[in-house]
Protein backbone atom coordinates (compact mmCIF):
# COMPACT_ATOMS: atom_id res chain seq x y z
CA UNK A 1 0.00 0.00 0.00
CA UNK A 2 1.28 3.43 -0.97
CA UNK A 3 0.93 6.22 1.56
CA UNK A 4 -0.24 9.31 -0.32
CA UNK A 5 0.82 12.84 0.50
CA UNK A 6 -1.71 15.68 0.58
CA UNK A 7 -0.84 16.98 -2.88
CA UNK A 8 -1.15 13.47 -4.33
CA UNK A 9 -4.88 13.14 -3.59
CA UNK A 10 -5.97 13.31 -7.27
CA UNK A 11 -3.61 10.43 -8.05
CA UNK A 12 -4.82 8.52 -4.99
CA UNK A 13 -8.42 8.74 -6.18
CA UNK A 14 -7.50 7.52 -9.66
CA UNK A 15 -5.35 4.65 -8.39
CA UNK A 16 -8.11 3.60 -5.97
CA UNK A 17 -10.46 3.42 -8.93
CA UNK A 18 -7.91 1.32 -10.81
CA UNK A 19 -7.62 -1.09 -7.91
CA UNK A 20 -11.40 -1.42 -7.71
CA UNK A 21 -11.63 -2.15 -11.43
CA UNK A 22 -8.96 -4.86 -11.23
CA UNK A 23 -10.72 -6.48 -8.31
CA UNK A 24 -14.14 -6.34 -9.99
CA UNK A 25 -12.78 -7.88 -13.19
CA UNK A 26 -11.32 -10.93 -11.44
CA UNK A 27 -13.29 -14.05 -12.29
CA UNK A 28 -15.97 -12.19 -14.28
CA UNK A 29 -14.44 -12.89 -17.66
CA UNK A 30 -14.92 -9.23 -18.55
CA UNK A 31 -12.19 -7.74 -20.71
CA UNK A 32 -11.36 -4.31 -19.34
CA UNK A 33 -7.71 -4.27 -20.43
CA UNK A 34 -8.17 -1.24 -22.67
CA UNK A 35 -9.93 0.70 -19.92
CA UNK A 36 -7.24 -0.19 -17.42
CA UNK A 37 -4.49 0.83 -19.82
CA UNK A 38 -6.19 4.15 -20.40
CA UNK A 39 -6.54 4.85 -16.69
CA UNK A 40 -2.95 3.74 -15.97
CA UNK A 41 -1.70 6.17 -18.61
CA UNK A 42 -3.81 8.95 -17.13
CA UNK A 43 -2.44 8.18 -13.66
CA UNK A 44 1.17 8.25 -14.90
CA UNK A 45 0.57 11.56 -16.72
CA UNK A 46 -1.00 13.07 -13.62
CA UNK A 47 1.87 11.88 -11.45
CA UNK A 48 4.43 13.29 -13.89
CA UNK A 49 2.64 16.64 -13.92
CA UNK A 50 2.48 16.83 -10.13
CA UNK A 51 6.10 15.77 -9.56
CA UNK A 52 7.35 18.02 -12.34
CA UNK A 53 6.25 21.13 -10.46
CA UNK A 54 6.75 20.36 -6.77
CA UNK A 55 7.40 23.28 -4.46
CA UNK A 56 10.36 23.14 -2.04
CA UNK A 57 7.94 22.36 0.80
CA UNK A 58 6.35 19.53 -1.17
CA UNK A 59 9.80 18.12 -1.92
CA UNK A 60 10.52 18.25 1.80
CA UNK A 61 7.42 16.12 2.36
CA UNK A 62 8.58 13.64 -0.28
CA UNK A 63 12.04 13.49 1.31
CA UNK A 64 10.35 12.59 4.61
CA UNK A 65 7.89 10.10 3.10
CA UNK A 66 7.39 7.19 5.55
CA UNK A 67 8.03 4.66 2.78
CA UNK A 68 11.11 6.36 1.37
CA UNK A 69 14.11 3.99 1.20
CA UNK A 70 16.70 4.30 3.95
CA UNK A 71 20.20 2.96 4.58
CA UNK A 72 19.16 -0.67 5.06
CA UNK A 73 17.12 -0.62 1.85
CA UNK A 74 20.18 0.52 -0.11
CA UNK A 75 22.27 -2.19 1.54
CA UNK A 76 19.76 -4.72 0.22
CA UNK A 77 19.42 -3.36 -3.32
CA UNK A 78 22.59 -1.36 -4.10
CA UNK A 79 25.49 -2.94 -2.23
CA UNK A 80 26.74 -6.49 -1.69
CA UNK A 81 28.55 -8.31 1.11
CA UNK A 82 27.87 -5.67 3.75
CA UNK A 83 29.86 -6.34 6.92
CA UNK A 84 28.68 -4.00 9.71
CA UNK A 85 31.13 -2.60 12.22
CA UNK A 86 29.73 -1.25 15.46
CA UNK A 87 30.79 1.03 18.28
CA UNK A 88 33.14 3.96 18.71
CA UNK A 89 35.45 2.10 21.14
CA UNK A 90 34.81 4.85 23.62
CA UNK A 91 31.18 4.91 24.74
CA UNK A 92 28.78 2.72 22.76
CA UNK A 93 27.14 1.83 19.46
CA UNK A 94 24.79 4.43 17.98
CA UNK A 95 22.10 2.81 15.83
CA UNK A 96 21.25 6.09 14.05
CA UNK A 97 24.54 5.94 12.12
CA UNK A 98 25.48 2.59 10.62
CA UNK A 99 28.56 1.57 8.68
CA UNK A 100 30.95 -1.12 7.63
CA UNK A 101 32.59 -2.73 4.61
CA UNK A 102 30.60 -3.38 1.44
CA UNK A 103 30.96 -4.12 -2.25
CA UNK A 104 29.68 -1.88 -5.05
CA UNK A 105 29.93 -3.35 -8.55
CA UNK A 106 32.94 -5.44 -7.54
CA UNK A 107 34.68 -2.58 -5.73
CA UNK A 108 35.34 -2.84 -1.98
CA UNK A 109 34.26 0.31 -0.13
CA UNK A 110 33.56 1.64 3.35
CA UNK A 111 29.87 2.50 3.60
CA UNK A 112 28.45 4.87 6.25
CA UNK A 113 24.98 6.34 6.58
CA UNK A 114 21.98 7.37 8.63
CA UNK A 115 19.15 4.92 9.28
CA UNK A 116 15.74 6.30 10.26
CA UNK A 117 13.72 3.09 10.48
CA UNK A 118 10.36 2.23 8.86
CA UNK A 119 7.97 1.60 11.74
CA UNK A 120 7.56 2.76 15.32
CA UNK A 121 9.84 0.11 16.80
CA UNK A 122 12.69 0.58 14.30
CA UNK A 123 12.39 4.37 14.36
CA UNK A 124 12.84 4.39 18.12
CA UNK A 125 15.73 1.94 17.83
CA UNK A 126 17.48 4.14 15.26
CA UNK A 127 16.50 7.39 17.02
CA UNK A 128 14.79 8.63 13.83
CA UNK A 129 18.19 8.93 12.14
CA UNK A 130 19.45 11.56 14.58
CA UNK A 131 23.06 10.67 15.37
CA UNK A 132 24.64 10.95 18.79
CA UNK A 133 28.33 11.66 19.50
CA UNK A 134 29.19 7.96 19.54
CA UNK A 135 27.66 7.65 16.06
CA UNK A 136 29.88 10.34 14.60
CA UNK A 137 32.89 8.88 16.41
CA UNK A 138 32.00 5.52 14.88
CA UNK A 139 32.04 7.22 11.46
CA UNK A 140 35.46 8.70 12.24
CA UNK A 141 36.76 5.24 13.15
CA UNK A 142 35.43 3.82 9.87
CA UNK A 143 36.97 6.65 7.85
CA UNK A 144 40.28 6.00 9.56
CA UNK A 145 40.04 2.34 8.52
CA UNK A 146 39.21 3.38 4.96
CA UNK A 147 42.30 5.57 4.78
CA UNK A 148 44.46 2.86 6.30
CA UNK A 149 43.36 0.21 3.81
CA UNK A 150 43.00 2.49 0.78
CA UNK A 151 39.24 1.99 0.40
CA UNK A 152 36.91 4.69 -0.97
CA UNK A 153 34.23 6.02 1.36
CA UNK A 154 30.56 6.23 0.38
CA UNK A 155 28.06 7.96 2.68
CA UNK A 156 24.26 8.01 2.52
CA UNK A 157 22.92 11.05 4.36
CA UNK A 158 19.36 11.10 5.67
CA UNK A 159 18.81 12.97 8.91
CA UNK A 160 16.79 15.90 10.17
CA UNK A 161 19.87 16.79 12.22
CA UNK A 162 22.10 15.47 14.97
CA UNK A 163 20.35 14.49 18.20
CA UNK A 164 19.89 17.64 20.35
CA UNK A 165 19.28 15.90 23.69
CA UNK A 166 21.07 16.77 26.92
CA UNK A 167 22.94 13.45 27.00
CA UNK A 168 24.35 14.11 23.53
CA UNK A 169 25.61 17.52 24.62
CA UNK A 170 27.11 15.96 27.74
CA UNK A 171 29.09 13.54 25.58
CA UNK A 172 30.41 16.26 23.25
CA UNK A 173 28.03 16.41 20.30
CA UNK A 174 29.50 19.55 18.73
CA UNK A 175 33.07 18.28 19.07
CA UNK A 176 32.14 14.90 17.53
CA UNK A 177 30.45 16.58 14.55
CA UNK A 178 33.42 18.88 14.02
CA UNK A 179 35.89 16.00 14.14
CA UNK A 180 33.78 13.93 11.74
CA UNK A 181 33.75 16.85 9.31
CA UNK A 182 37.52 17.16 9.72
CA UNK A 183 37.94 13.42 9.09
CA UNK A 184 36.02 13.73 5.82
CA UNK A 185 38.17 16.63 4.64
CA UNK A 186 41.42 14.86 5.56
CA UNK A 187 40.65 11.50 3.90
CA UNK A 188 43.44 10.26 1.59
CA UNK A 189 40.93 8.18 -0.40
CA UNK A 190 37.97 9.10 -2.64
CA UNK A 191 34.75 10.04 -0.91
CA UNK A 192 31.29 10.28 -2.47
CA UNK A 193 28.39 11.52 -0.35
CA UNK A 194 24.73 11.29 -1.35
CA UNK A 195 21.79 13.09 0.25
CA UNK A 196 19.13 10.39 -0.12
CA UNK A 197 16.38 12.00 1.98
CA UNK A 198 16.86 14.87 4.40
CA UNK A 199 20.21 16.54 4.79
CA UNK A 200 19.80 18.50 7.97
CA UNK A 201 22.34 20.85 9.55
CA UNK A 202 25.72 19.77 10.93
CA UNK A 203 24.42 16.27 11.43
CA UNK A 204 24.40 15.92 7.64
CA UNK A 205 27.56 17.93 6.88
CA UNK A 206 29.56 15.66 9.19
CA UNK A 207 29.04 12.82 6.69
CA UNK A 208 28.84 14.93 3.53
CA UNK A 209 32.09 16.94 3.43
CA UNK A 210 33.23 15.06 0.34
CA UNK A 211 34.80 16.03 -2.95
CA UNK A 212 31.68 14.80 -4.77
CA UNK A 213 28.23 15.40 -3.29
CA UNK A 214 25.18 13.89 -4.96
CA UNK A 215 21.48 14.36 -4.20
CA UNK A 216 18.48 12.30 -5.11
CA UNK A 217 16.01 14.25 -7.22
CA UNK A 218 13.49 14.84 -4.43
CA UNK A 219 15.88 15.06 -1.47
CA UNK A 220 16.42 18.27 0.52
CA UNK A 221 19.55 19.75 2.13
CA UNK A 222 19.60 22.73 4.48
CA UNK A 223 21.19 24.28 7.55
CA UNK A 224 17.93 23.93 9.53
CA UNK A 225 14.52 22.38 8.97
CA UNK A 226 11.89 24.63 7.36
CA UNK A 227 9.83 24.38 10.56
CA UNK A 228 12.82 25.41 12.67
CA UNK A 229 13.60 28.35 10.40
CA UNK A 230 9.96 29.46 10.43
CA UNK A 231 9.82 29.26 14.22
CA UNK A 232 12.85 31.54 14.48
CA UNK A 233 11.86 34.09 11.82
CA UNK A 234 8.06 34.17 12.15
CA UNK A 235 7.54 32.55 15.58
CA UNK A 236 5.31 29.92 13.99
CA UNK A 237 5.99 26.63 12.23
CA UNK A 238 3.01 27.30 9.94
CA UNK A 239 5.34 29.41 7.81
CA UNK A 240 7.45 26.34 6.98
CA UNK A 241 6.48 26.39 3.26
CA UNK A 242 7.73 30.00 3.01
CA UNK A 243 10.92 29.08 4.83
CA UNK A 244 11.57 26.13 2.50
CA UNK A 245 11.16 28.44 -0.50
CA UNK A 246 13.52 31.06 0.93
CA UNK A 247 16.22 28.59 2.01
CA UNK A 248 16.49 26.94 -1.44
CA UNK A 249 16.57 23.41 -0.08
CA UNK A 250 15.96 21.36 -3.24
CA UNK A 251 18.51 19.48 -5.30
CA UNK A 252 17.76 21.62 -8.35
CA UNK A 253 18.33 24.87 -6.46
CA UNK A 254 21.48 23.61 -4.75
CA UNK A 255 22.95 22.42 -8.05
CA UNK A 256 22.54 25.96 -9.39
CA UNK A 257 24.40 27.25 -6.34
CA UNK A 258 27.18 24.63 -6.82
CA UNK A 259 26.55 23.25 -3.34
CA UNK A 260 26.08 19.78 -4.86
CA UNK A 261 27.64 18.21 -7.94
CA UNK A 262 25.03 15.88 -9.37
CA UNK A 263 21.32 15.14 -9.19
CA UNK A 264 20.38 11.45 -9.28
CA UNK A 265 16.96 10.92 -10.89
CA UNK A 266 14.24 9.06 -9.00
CA UNK A 267 11.47 6.84 -10.36
CA UNK A 268 8.27 8.65 -11.32
CA UNK A 269 6.49 9.64 -8.13
CA UNK A 270 9.56 9.38 -5.90
CA UNK A 271 12.01 6.71 -4.74
CA UNK A 272 9.37 5.14 -2.47
CA UNK A 273 7.32 4.02 -5.49
CA UNK A 274 10.12 1.82 -6.87
CA UNK A 275 12.81 1.23 -4.28
CA UNK A 276 14.76 -1.27 -6.37
CA UNK A 277 14.98 1.04 -9.39
CA UNK A 278 15.96 4.01 -7.20
CA UNK A 279 18.68 1.93 -5.54
CA UNK A 280 20.06 0.66 -8.85
CA UNK A 281 20.18 4.19 -10.31
CA UNK A 282 21.99 5.47 -7.24
CA UNK A 283 24.49 2.62 -7.34
CA UNK A 284 25.30 3.35 -10.97
CA UNK A 285 25.80 7.06 -10.24
CA UNK A 286 28.09 6.40 -7.26
CA UNK A 287 30.10 3.88 -9.31
CA UNK A 288 30.64 6.44 -12.06
CA UNK A 289 31.83 9.02 -9.54
CA UNK A 290 34.27 6.56 -7.96
CA UNK A 291 35.61 5.63 -11.41
CA UNK A 292 36.28 9.31 -12.05
CA UNK A 293 38.04 9.80 -8.70
CA UNK A 294 40.01 6.57 -8.71
CA UNK A 295 43.15 7.88 -10.39
CA UNK A 296 43.48 11.00 -8.23
CA UNK A 297 46.20 11.30 -5.58
CA UNK A 298 45.43 12.00 -1.90
CA UNK A 299 46.67 15.55 -2.42
CA UNK A 300 44.33 16.08 -5.37
CA UNK A 301 41.36 14.72 -3.43
CA UNK A 302 42.00 16.98 -0.44
CA UNK A 303 42.43 19.95 -2.79
CA UNK A 304 39.07 19.18 -4.42
CA UNK A 305 37.37 19.25 -1.02
CA UNK A 306 39.18 22.42 -0.01
CA UNK A 307 38.25 24.16 -3.25
CA UNK A 308 34.57 23.27 -3.11
CA UNK A 309 34.10 24.67 0.40
CA UNK A 310 36.26 27.76 -0.14
CA UNK A 311 34.26 28.48 -3.30
CA UNK A 312 31.02 28.35 -1.30
CA UNK A 313 32.44 30.72 1.29
CA UNK A 314 33.63 33.31 -1.24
Amino acid sequence: MISYLEFEKPVAQLETRLADLREAAQGDGVDIASELKKLEGKSADMLAEIYGSLTPWQKTQVARHPMRPHFRDYIEHTFDEFVPLGGDRSYGDDQAILGGFAMLNGRRIVLIGHEKGHDTTSRIKHNFGMGKPEGYRKAIRLMDLAGRFGLPVVTLVDTSGAFPGVEAEERGQAEAIARATEACLALPVPMVATIVGEGGSGGAVALASAERVLMLEHAVYSVISPEGCASILWRTAEKAPDAAEAMRVTAQQLAQLNVIDRIVPEPLGGAHRDVRKAAETLGQAIGEELDMLGAKSPEDLRKMREDRFLTMAS
